[in-house]
């Protein structure tokens, strides 16, 4: 196992034949690209085990499979009885969320989830349970192997650091049914403040529950499923929520506001597009750069690894407490935010994004010219008079076409 890379997984299973015990070695089969021992795939040729790089029609072919088979189509179980997949898949929940009358037999309800991918007729007899069926609506994520560590994990830390948790849970069900628990579960855990307006007291969250819900629904529908051992999390900390998930993103980090929606996972996208968990059309992070700056916080940080992205959301800090980086990114994210809206960045509109009093013109002034000269953000026309610049976001200055 130490030797093979990606891990796979093993099942031994022991049933007698003819009286006989007999022990089956179950090997999950390879996904995405060959697994290799110690560095190096082979092949079975024949009843010759060979080098696969010494057959390279064969090894095209192979990648050519893996190019073809999205997460979705994988197998999470196989050869499922109708019982089962009623047992196993929470089918109410399926038809009770697409808004659908539940069929009146069994035959209606496993017609229905086939349709939708979710099983499909297994040649060996019964029903093979996608991963799309499963992760989704899977009433207990335990009972796959491949996808239990898919469940998306809330810890609560004490304090900043990870150094003491004060609580910990890990969604049981799939991702469809679950969510709105899952969102539930985490509001309740954020901090808030107790603010009085016209002589009534009311609990107000620090974090916007908008952003919060985006944020969570993009690391469970643009996780990178093929990534083995990790899964989705929420990380509460006194002073910020960590939202990390396994993958890189497949579009720039500067360019998640005004680009349109790509995900891997389309098939997964979609069914949850048609549930009501997110819309599929790349507004997500303009509704969370929006309500950061209706809320006034500091502006959300995506960070990337080479098989992670984290998005960070910072609790309310005041512009003096904020270092030149979280300035630059606020500025520049809230320049994006507006050029995707046709408006331009003005010391005004900077003024309210801050919250700085009509009279601090000069301090306005100050973080647009950091952001100017970090390069992030340009004049959209450098020639106008200082009263009357606007300002878009580097990708969008048309003077850059000029080599200007």
């Amino acid at each position: 196992m130490r030797l093979l890379s990606p891990k796979i997984n093993f099942r031994f299973f022991e049933v007698v034949v003819d009286g006989q015990p007999v022990a089956l070695l179950e090997i999950g089969r390879a996904i995405r690209h060959p697994v290799q021992f110690q560095g190096q795939e082979f092949i079975r040729v024949g009843s010759y085990k060979k080098k696969l790089k010494d057959f390279p029609e064969k090894e095209r072919e192979l990648w050519r499979i893996f190019d073809r088979t999205p997460f979705e189509d994988g197998v999470a179980a196989e050869r499922v009885r109708d019982d089962q997949v009623l047992r196993l898949l929470d089918y109410p929940g399926y038809f009770d969320l697409l808004k659908r009358p539940l069929p009146e037999n069994r035959d209606g309800i496993l017609k229905a989830l086939a349709d939708d991918n979710l099983i499909r007729t297994c040649e060996a007899g019964g029903w093979n349970i996608t991963n799309l069926g499963a992760i989704l609506f899977a009433k207990g994520l335990e009972d796959f192997q491949s996808l239990r560590r898919k469940a998306i994990r809330v810890i609560q830390y004490r304090g900043t650091s990870r150094i003491e948790t004060l609580k910990e849970q890990v969604g049981a069900k799939g991702y469809a049914p679950g969510f709105e628990v899952l969102i539930g579960f985490v509001n309740g855990l954020l901090p808030s403040n107790e603010v009085i307006s016209q002589a009534l007291r009311k609990t107000v969250p620090i974090f916007p529950e908008l952003a919060v819900r985006e944020l969570v629904a993009n690391a469970l529908i643009h996780q990178d499923f093929f990534v083995t051992g990790a899964g989705p999390m929420v990380e509460i900390f006194e002073d910020r929520i960590e939202i990390p998930n396994p993958g890189p993103p497949l579009v720039d980090t500067q360019r998640l506001v005004d680009t349109p929606p790509r995900s891997r996972n389309e098939a997964l996208a979609s069914l949850m597009r048609r549930i009501g968990i997110c819309e599929e059309r790349g507004s997500g992070w303009d509704k969370v750069v929006f309500q950061t700056e209706l809320y006034q916080l500091p502006a959300p940080l995506p960070e990337v690894t080479d098989d992670h992205t984290r998005v960070v959301l910072f609790a309310p800090r005041p512009l003096t407490r904020m270092d030149k980086a979280d300035r630059v990114r606020a500025v520049y994210l809230h320049a994006c935010l507006r050029y995707v809206n046709r408006e331009y960045v003005t010391n005004a509109s900077v003024r309210k994004r801050f919250g700085i009093e009509p009279q601090n013109i000069a301090t306005a002034s100050r973080l647009i010219r950091e952001a100017v000269e970090t390069g992030i953000v340009l004049p959209y026309d450098p020639d106008a008079a200082p009263k009357l610049m606007r300002y878009v976001p580097v990708w969008a200055a048309p003077h850059r076409e000029n080599g200007t």
